[in-house]
């Protein structure tokens, strides 16, 4: 064997004969295969993984992606050889090729939150700002546009990399999202799920271009500002209490057994009584007592004032507007006798004082309403008839 074959072999025995990838990292998205001067000995083998891809880049353009499986580089049956075109030395000859291999499982647990609070208009509290994080699946959906449009020549490429690009994506969707639906803020712990997919769907129209899809989208909270949580609590607790007047004679009440409890002598015991006394008379205010006594809440053992309907005569409480037997109207309408000039109930058809009919003469003539006592028609002067 002369030199030069020897020089020749030894140089081909640095060729790579076994092209494979193993990731222990759990967060690498691509990786450049380490290939002695970019040449990789003819009938290498190829060995792609599930969860892989193998990318060939040949002068600088994508040539050739490899799903999972064994493949043997050769000159016949390799489909990227059509594409990095023919042989310069030979059959035996190296290919100059870049190898990369993607990473095509799902990266799980990735966080995302807001750096800042998103301004909400709200139809219960107004202008809100909200804080929001969670979690979302991401994965290379296109091996081959990831190399273009985002890793480039990178050797190794992870999650980290394109980490703070892809929250602010997120946060800018979120928002959007959260302004098109109009959610109210109370309601929004029951719309995480349908949110969640409604901004997944819009991430994903970005991320195509990028050759990522993002799997799963999780909101895990979305928090209000203090105040605004304060007062949520605070119409909580209203509707938990029910019944207002009776928490206010429960709390009365505990007070004044609190005060009888103090047991003192001396200043202690005259602490005590004003302390009764203080407390009695809050509970006369709660239980609407006061010292006099009104109609609305009259003294011990008083009756309380009532009403009859003008209608049909059944008691009702004064300041009452509509009956509670019939619903007619409580409120009277007060008219002059036409006559006398008593007050009547409007309706009346005789006067309560005087007797008289209410129910006014009509003109012979025109038909118009003729006063008590009046001789002629005041519209067309035609003269009353006797007893009008």
């Amino acid at each position: 064997m002369s030199i030069i074959d020897k020089v020749k072999e030894a140089a081909l025995n640095q060729f790579i004969e076994v092209i494979e990838w193993l990731d222990d990292s759990q967060d690498t998205l691509l990786y450049r295969f380490p290939v002695y001067q970019q040449e990789i000995k003819n009938g290498a083998q190829l060995i792609v993984r599930e969860s892989q891809a193998a990318v060939f880049v040949f002068e600088g353009q994508v040539a050739d992606v490899f799903t999972p499986g064994r493949y043997t580089v050769e000159g016949g049956n390799t489909p990227i050889l059509s594409k990095l075109g023919a042989w310069k030395h030979g059959f035996n000859s190296p290919i100059k090729s870049e190898v990369y291999f993607v990473n095509t499982k799902q990266f799980t647990d990735m966080k995302w939150g807001t750096s800042n609070p998103v301004m909400m208009r709200d139809a219960d509290f107004g202008i809100v700002r909200l804080r929001a994080f969670g979690a979302y699946s991401l994965r290379v959906a296109d091996p081959s546009e990831f190399i273009k449009q985002v890793a480039g020549t990178n050797a190794h490429f992870q999650t980290e990399d394109i980490d703070g690009q892809l929250k602010r994506a997120i946060v800018t969707e979120f928002s959007d999202a959260l302004g098109e639906l109009k959610i109210p803020a109370l309601d929004l712990a029951a719309q995480y799920k349908e949110l969640g997919g409604a901004i997944r769907d819009k991430i994903n129209e970005d991320f195509k271009g990028y050759g990522l899809e993002v799997t799963k989208f999780y909101i895990e909270n979305i928090s209000l500002p203090p105040e605004v949580e304060a007062a949520m609590d605070k119409r909580a607790s209203m509707g938990a209490l029910g019944d207002a007047q009776k928490y206010m004679q429960f709390q009365a009440a505990d007070a004044l057994r609190d005060a009888a409890q103090n047991e003192g002598g001396g200043a202690g015991l005259g602490a005590g009584l004003g302390a009764g006394f203080a407390v009695g008379g809050q509970m006369a205010n709660a239980f609407g007592a006061g010292p006099q006594g009104t109609a609305a809440n009259p003294p011990a053992g008083a009756s309380p004032a009532t009403a009859a309907c003008p209608a049909c005569g059944k008691q009702n409480a004064v300041g009452a507007k509509f009956c509670a037997d019939c619903g007619g109207k409580m409120e009277v309408t007060q008219v002059p006798c036409v006559k006398c000039g008593a007050k009547l109930r409007e309706g009346a058809k005789f006067c309560s004082e005087c007797g008289s009919t209410q129910e006014k003469a009509k003109c012979t003539n025109c038909q118009a309403d003729l006063n008590p006592g009046a001789k002629f028609c005041p519209e067309c002067g035609t003269k009353a008839e006797a007893g009008e």
